[in-house]
């Protein structure tokens, strides 16, 4: 069974950040392997989440216990997400050099989450240590429009614009939340192409959209599938997701099969190359 090692967000009640993520890849057939960032008992936007951060002197211990039962040398992605400090974004590359070494066909994906419409959501040094530690080591970047604005130093207001902002990285690029006239879109960017999957915009978004992407994205490069066509895919298992959502939650448990089907309601759209 393919596995995914995610060192992110642990929220108990919530479908976000880490625990969606595992959760969508277990539904479509990946083992997934959480080490969490933070331990919260519900989404902050609710009101006091409970819990709190990992202290880096467990967090470290819990990647010891991982990389002692051998998981980083049998991954086949790796992904980043959340982080509550600097210190837990050092040991993340950390991770990532050991994995260079004992996992060779692991794909590291790193998620920038830093903030969003204008407005960190981390404290100014995670956001530095992202930036300087885990970008360079990255196979796939997956921000969102403003986080790519942010690495990038480029506007990000439309699919072209994200496309040179995402080549000025010089790596793979998942950009999310790109407008495209009345809907919104993800554009995939990298050395050899370009393709935009857009869909109808929903009245509200739930929680938890951007990490859901991120692994819908990775278990399709996982089955093997080529860029663009990860791209409608992923895509197109959000879009199904936002649909059936109530209130602000993703409802990943019990879509099964749904998560990993491009959806009719996407459009995929070659930019270049």
């Amino acid at each position: 069974m393919p596995t995914a090692l995610i060192l992110s967000s642990f929220v108990a009640a919530s479908r976000v950040g880490g625990m969606a993520q595992a959760l969508a890849l277990a539904a479509l057939g990946i083992d997934p392997v959480v080490v969490p960032t933070v331990l919260f008992g519900r989404h902050p936007g609710r009101g006091a989440p409970g819990g709190g951060p990992t202290p880096i002197e467990m967090f470290e211990g819990v990647l010891a216990g991982v990389e002692a039962d051998g998981v980083l040398g049998r991954g086949d992605v790796m992904i980043t997400g959340y982080f509550a400090s600097a210190a837990q974004v050092q040991s993340a590359a950390r991770v990532i050099d050991t994995v260079r070494v004992t996992g060779p066909k692991c794909r590291i994906i790193v998620d920038p989450i830093m903030g969003d419409a204008g407005r960190l959501y981390v404290a100014t040094e995670v956001a530095e240590a992202i930036s300087s530690e885990l970008i360079p080591r990255a196979d796939l970047i997956a921000p969102n429009a403003w986080e790519l604005e942010q690495l990038s130093g480029l506007p990000v207001v439309d699919a072209s614009a994200a496309v040179l902002a995402a080549r000025s990285l010089g790596k793979p690029v998942l950009v999310s939340s790109i407008p495209s006239g009345g809907e919104i879109g993800v554009v995939y960017a990298d050395a050899d192409g370009a393709w935009l999957a857009s869909h109808p915009r929903a009245a509200t978004a739930p929680n938890g959209v951007g990490d859901l992407l991120t692994a819908l994205f990775a278990a399709a490069l996982i089955e093997g599938l080529a860029a663009d066509q990860a791209l409608a895919r992923a895509v197109g298992g959000v879009a199904e997701a936002v649909l059936a959502s109530q209130a602000d939650e993703l409802p990943i448990v019990g879509m099964g099969a749904r998560l990993g089907r491009t959806s009719p309601s996407v459009r995929l759209e070659r930019l270049y190359g």
